[in-house]
């Protein structure tokens, strides 16, 4: 069977690691990489690509790279306001597409975006990582079973030295990121709990402090899902210690959670402690590994544009609600 031909737009720090599960899939083959200039592009190979039998091709401009290079897929890590454009050259060139999160940073763009990629009949996924995990799948057939009644909240918070280790990188240039640490490892956590709930969010009220950056370091947001679930999300991006977790409750049991890795769960039912860890069936796999599987047919994509549209609005109604000070209404 011949290999998935894969390229790479944006050889920054998060592409390294799309480079290394794809180089380690047996059913892919990175065979281009494209960025600004070819020294980036060099450098990239150096850390990542030296050991490969074929090093891939170097491109500056994505319309060459789509045009020269036969490929199939592509996993597409540039800044976060480069995403849409990219998104779309991908889709015309009827690629197989894995974006970096978050999907793109307006929901005019997401839901654009998100017709393009279904007209096209391509895939089309979002490299969040708690999607892909068994704990969180768990999570979420177990929400969707109502196997501990009804959900009602969840709370959940993330801690990273943020602020310090992106200062002087694009991530705090708001015309590249769109936003801050909310945008940016936040939107793991955020992701992670749209994904389990399966809700549009109707209102939002959130509370921002870019400690005199350019862009968010902390904050706190409230959220009404369209079912009535409540829920509440801390982020710090000013803390020496990393660390996340969530805790979902229903009224029958509450369930505690990786939210940041999907690495550890943690069940109590009915009012008797934690019980016995679950039988879990599903195989862990990266972004990556769905993604290439999903292309082969092999299994169904665990992210796809919805997800990005869901996000995208919920980060547009966050910012609107930090400026103004006011209850938004998701529409």
């Amino acid at each position: 069977m011949a290999k998935v031909r894969v390229g790479i737009v944006g050889c920054g720090g998060m592409a390294g690691a799309h480079a290394r599960r794809l180089k380690g899939n047996p059913d892919a083959k990175i065979v281009a990489l494209c960025d600004v200039s070819e020294e980036i592009c060099q450098r990239f190979i150096g850390h990542h690509l030296s050991d490969v039998k074929e090093t891939p091709k170097i491109y500056t401009d994505p319309a060459v790279m789509y045009k020269k290079a036969r490929l199939d897929a592509v996993v597409i890590a540039s800044p976060h306001t480069l995403h849409f454009e990219h998104g779309m050259q991908a889709i015309e060139a009827k690629c197989h597409v894995l974006m970096e999160k978050p999907m793109v940073t307006d929901s005019q763009q997401a839901r654009a975006l998100a017709a393009a990629a279904a007209k096209s009949g391509k895939i089309f996924t979002v490299g969040y990582n708690t999607p892909c995990t068994p704990e969180f799948r768990y999570l979420r057939d177990l929400i969707r079973r109502k196997e501990l009644g009804r959900l009602e909240l969840v709370t959940g918070w993330l801690a990273q030295n943020w602020k310090r280790g992106t200062r002087g990188t694009w991530r705090q240039d708001p015309a590249l990121s769109g936003g801050g640490q909310m945008y940016d490892s936040g939107a793991h956590l955020l992701n992670s709990l749209v994904w389990s709930v399966e809700q549009p969010v109707s209102e939002v009220h959130a509370f921002v402090d870019n400690q005199d950056t350019p862009v968010d370091i902390n904050g706190t947001v409230n959220i009404r899902f369209a079912d009535g679930t409540l829920a509440t999300i801390t982020i710090s991006g000013n803390c020496p210690n990393d660390g996340a977790g969530m805790v979902f409750l229903f009224d029958g049991g509450r369930v505690e959670i990786d939210g940041w890795g999907g690495s550890w769960i943690r069940v109590f039912k009915g009012g008797v402690g934690a019980v016995k860890y679950p039988p879990i069936t599903y195989k862990p796999q990266s972004p990556d590994d769905n993604f290439i599987d999903a292309i082969l047919g092999r299994a169904e994509p665990l992210t796809g544009p919805m997800n990005g549209v869901i996000q995208s609005a919920l980060m547009d109604a966050i910012y609107e609600s930090a400026r103004t000070g006011q209850v938004v209404r998701v529409k």
